[in-house]
């Protein structure tokens, strides 16, 4: 997706534009992400609004449309169904939560004049189906570990890296921005400086992960950089870099399905509240404010299922004659 806005030295806002009504679009996305940037919005939020705002953008350009107030409902409309012909209808919800965020900052920023109205208003939001996402399984986890038998710096430091993802439940982009001294290896804590909304947490891992860590950490004779996890050139490992890791991992092992990030996270949810933990520790240890988001986490698998029928099978149970 392009990133880049062009505006035109003509696209100068005047008093004398404001007061006609013009409020030149582009401009408008500039002033929006410059807002986001003061509000302290982390990074990926603010390149997730630049990113789908800049193909608005683009959309609104070549239909030549430059001025806000040109943009009304079925416009919006207009753009939503283009997006949807080569996006997902989860890239598509993005698109409009993206779109509606800037035209309610607009209409809070009082940046129209008292007549205009919000056309994101009158635009329903995109619906996106329902689907079964099942995790990694724990049996595929093995899989991508037992790849990693040697005893050189990435087979133990790829290892440390999915018994971390694993055991912490923290995100993945909390994981490339660990620093080494956020690791307590006495007791496994783990401090996340930065979380979702900017709020830090602890997280933890256990005896096996962190015996794992100790040796991708022997690995390490050069400390150019404090990342936990690191490249091949000592820089900090990225999240791209992070997907490209598990990709690899994933080919050697010969999964069938290759997992996402976010799967690992979505197990660790599902196997602590297997193993009896109570909802609102598992709330506070994945950072979520309250157990809304959680729920979708724990939506029943298709292997919970069978095993919730097997415990109540009702023709199972029962002594027949």
């Amino acid at each position: 997706m392009n990133s880049s806005i062009y505006i035109s030295p003509s696209h100068k806002q005047t008093a004398l534009d404001f007061i006609e009504g013009r409020q030149y679009l582009e401009i408008a996305i500039t002033a929006f992400l410059m807002d986001c940037k003061a509000r302290n919005l982390s990074k990926r939020t603010i390149e997730f609004y630049r990113d789908y705002l800049t193909s608005f953008a683009n959309y609104a350009q070549a239909q030549s449309i430059s001025n806000l107030g040109e943009i009304d409902p079925d416009f919006v409309r207009s753009y939503i169904l283009m997006f949807g012909e080569g996006h997902n209808p989860g890239g598509v919800h993005a698109a409009y939560r993206s779109l509606r965020a800037f035209l309610y900052w607009i209409e809070k920023e009082e940046m129209m004049s008292a007549d205009w109205k919000n056309p994101i208003k009158k635009v329903d939001p995109p619906k996106v189906p329902d689907k079964i996402i099942e995790p990694v399984s724990l049996e595929d986890v093995n899989l991508l570990i037992a790849t990693c038998k040697g005893s050189g710096f990435f087979d133990q430091r790829d290892k440390a890296i999915m018994y971390f993802l694993l055991d912490s439940g923290a995100r993945a982009q909390e994981v490339c921005d660990a620093n080494l001294e956020d690791v307590e290896l006495n007791t496994g804590k783990v401090l996340i400086r930065e979380g979702k909304g900017r709020k830090p947490r602890y997280v933890f891992i256990n005896r096996t992960t962190i015996k794992a860590l100790r040796a991708y950490l022997r690995n390490r004779d050069n400390l150019q950089t404090q990342a936990l996890f690191v490249s091949k050139t000592m820089e900090r490992l990225t999240y791209d870099g992070l997907r490209q890791l598990i990709q690899r991992r994933s080919k050697l092992a010969g999964l069938k399905k290759e997992p996402t990030l976010h799967d690992f996270r979505r197990q660790f949810a599902l196997s602590m509240l297997n193993n009896g933990v109570d909802i609102f520790s598992l709330q506070r240890l994945m950072g979520h404010n309250d157990i809304t988001v959680l729920r979708r986490y724990l939506a029943l698998t298709t292997e919970d299922i069978r095993v919730a029928h097997d415990k109540g099978s009702p023709v199972e149970n029962f002594s027949w004659g």
